[in-house]
């Protein structure tokens, strides 16, 4: 392989295959560029400018309305940009719908406190059950990965896959106030079909899903959900915004003996957020106006229709090598539910997977390395990774397999 594997030469940039922060395209980052000092010619940067202009009024109501054009957001639903990220999440949706006039009327009509309903996928949706308990919620599990050892004595649970649906512990519907799930787990390379959890849950039961790492990589029908939640910083732009899809019923309140009002600091409110259009306070500006340059590149691309097209490629690509010679680069997750976003396998050794990781550097391949609670290899491949970037990695999968695996 050529050392010069760089996306682009003209700017020293390498293949950055991080989960996140993540790589953007480089138009965005170009046309970020040609305006950082002068914003169109206003005579400062975004970055310096008071988020009550109007010129910066214009940036964020475009950028949202890109947004609800990228994803057919329909008009009962409210689009937030809000901080805190994906764990900021966990609070957030558990407070604000225990805050909500229609979970506090269920309650009421069941005569004690409803429970939520979890399923537990991977790490982020079980840091999400572990924050809503500890905050005081009555969570109901209706999965926690799949048993990887069938001995009565010590069951192990692995988040390689899901169990059937019929194996699923769904609560009540009149006794549950939401079900939640992380759609893309980053760190173990799960994703879970939404349809597969819509279909399967009451449709008088909100569902709030994660979509931190999988948002605007395939289309969505948003009326099928509650709530979304996603972290800018993998698909949409820098880190530091946090996007809110809200169904706007949900966000009514009876503030009389409301108790988990109460509980939920205005930061996370998604009904201040709401009536304030996003800026109660000073927002993420400069986060803001970089992801409303990414919708508008979406839209450029075709939409996420079209971008749902090229994950596909792009993931197969390396899924194709992994399935081709499985005894070397050991893909843990079932096919079935295998990442497009977040590609996870092992190597034969430890020592092979460091290797691998260093030599891969020497190709401007970078961000590898497994999250350090599994180790192995990671591969990331958000929208802004061109097909190229997959193709340069699965030659150097195939250039490596070549020279091991016959050492094994």
């Amino acid at each position: 392989m050529s050392q010069n594997t760089s996306s682009d030469p003209s700017y020293g940039r390498v293949w950055n295959f991080s989960a996140g922060p993540s790589t953007l395209p480089v138009s965005v980052l170009e046309e970020v560029q040609r305006d950082l000092i002068n914003y169109k010619g206003h005579g400062m940067s975004v970055m310096e400018m008071s988020h009550r202009s109007k010129v910066y009024g214009e940036i964020i109501s475009a950028a949202e309305a890109t947004l609800r054009r990228v994803l057919d957001v329909p008009d009962n639903y409210s689009v937030l940009f809000m901080q805190g990220g994906g764990t900021g999440g966990f609070a957030a949706a558990y407070l604000n719908m225990f805050a909500s006039k229609v979970v506090r009327e269920k309650q009421g009509r069941l005569g004690r406190q409803l429970s939520c309903d979890y399923l537990v996928t991977g790490s982020w949706s079980k840091g999400g059950l572990q924050e809503v308990t500890r905050l005081g919620a009555n969570p109901n599990v209706v999965l926690d990965g799949i048993e990887s050892s069938t001995k009565k004595s010590s069951p192990a649970v692995s988040y390689t896959g899901l169990p059937p649906v019929s194996e699923w512990k769904l609560g009540k519907p009149e006794e549950t106030a939401f079900v939640y799930y992380c759609e893309n787990e980053t760190i173990h390379g799960l994703e879970t079909p939404a349809s597969l959890v819509l279909d399967a849950v009451d449709p008088s039961v909100p569902v709030i899903c994660d979509m931190s790492s999988s948002m605007l990589s395939h289309p969505v029908d948003v009326s099928r959900f509650g709530a979304i939640i996603a972290g800018a910083q993998k698909n949409m732009g820098p880190a530091g915004v946090t996007v809110v899809i809200v169904r706007k019923d949900l966000l009514e309140r009876d503030e009389r003996n409301n108790d988990a009002l109460q509980r939920l600091p205005s930061v996370l409110d998604w009904c201040y957020f709401d009536k304030a259009d996003s800026m109660p306070n000073t927002p993420p500006t400069f986060s803001i106006y970089v992801c409303g340059l990414v919708f508008k590149w979406v839209e450029s691309q075709g939409g996420v229709s079209e971008l749902e097209k090229i994950r596909e490629a792009r993931a197969g690509l390396v899924y194709n090598m992994i399935d081709a010679h499985p005894d070397f680069f050991r893909g843990p997750v079932d096919k079935r539910y295998r990442s497009a976003m977040n590609l996870v396998f092992n190597l034969p050794t430890s020592a092979l997977e460091s290797q691998f990781i260093a030599e891969a550097a020497k190709y401007n391949m970078i961000q590898l390395k497994g999250h350090r609670s599994l180790g192995g290899i990671r591969v990331s491949l958000y929208n802004a990774m061109p097909i190229e970037g997959a193709e340069v990695f699965v030659a150097f999968m195939k250039e490596f397999y070549n020279e091991h695996h016959t050492k094994q």
